[in-house]
């Protein structure tokens, strides 16, 4: 149970870091107006996250004992997890800052917006679906619902420790907040990602032999 923890505990951190729009979001309203505003722009997303996670996994945990429907899962999540790390290692080469490639938006309703910015991303229940299996898939039989409790706890173990550190960065560390840190975040990222994408074709491959 603990390789599971762990796991899901370092892919909540990877599924929230990538600098993005709700990035965007937390530093614009953090910088403005501190702490609280960028940890309630953190929060919201969660919301959003949680939802789309409820809602793969929960038909992921009737079709995961198919080897068809597995294999297909896993093929979508490897997919989405290697765009993913690309485009985090693309950005990690151009430099790229997200604050700079943000639109202007209100100073009110922190959690509203970062909850309807992660809502409005469907996106997210495919990498859900492929997130769930890559983590799953290490699991001899069918997982019970002490492992889907595990993984839950897990990855929101490790997006609330985001969702501080990112708020208190912006809060209090906005000098440390270069391209050069966005760089390394990146970079970071994408090589997880690229990790985990291989470990779910290994196990798919292992699985069928």
């Amino acid at each position: 149970m603990t390789p599971l923890l762990i796991s899901s505990f370092v892919l909540g951190i990877a599924f929230c870091a990538p600098p993005g729009i709700i990035t965007a979001e937390t530093i614009r309203r953090g910088a403005a107006r501190g702490f609280i505003p960028a940890l309630s722009v953190q929060f919201g997303s969660l919301v959003g996250d949680t939802t789309w996670a409820t809602i793969a996994l929960t038909g992921l945990a009737f079709v995961i004992q198919n080897n068809v429907a597995k294999a297909i899962l896993s093929l979508l999540g490897i997919i989405l997890m290697v765009k993913l790390a690309w485009d985090a290692i693309k950005d990690a080469r151009e430099g790229k800052h997200p604050v700079s490639d943000a639109p202007h938006t209100a100073t009110r309703g922190d959690f509203a917006s970062g909850a309807f910015l992660s809502l409005g991303n469907p996106m997210n229940i495919v990498f859900w679906t492929g997130l769930g299996t890559t983590v799953f898939a290490s699991i001899a039989g069918t997982p019970q619902p002490i492992h889907f409790a595990t993984f839950f706890t897990g990855f929101l173990g490790g997006a609330i420790l985001w969702c501080f550190f990112i708020a208190g960065l912006v809060a209090w560390g906005r000098q440390w907040m270069t391209g050069t840190f966005f760089r390394f975040l990146n970079a970071a990222c994408g090589l997880i990602l690229f990790y985990f994408a291989f470990q779910l074709g290994l196990q798919t491959v292992q699985s069928f032999i």
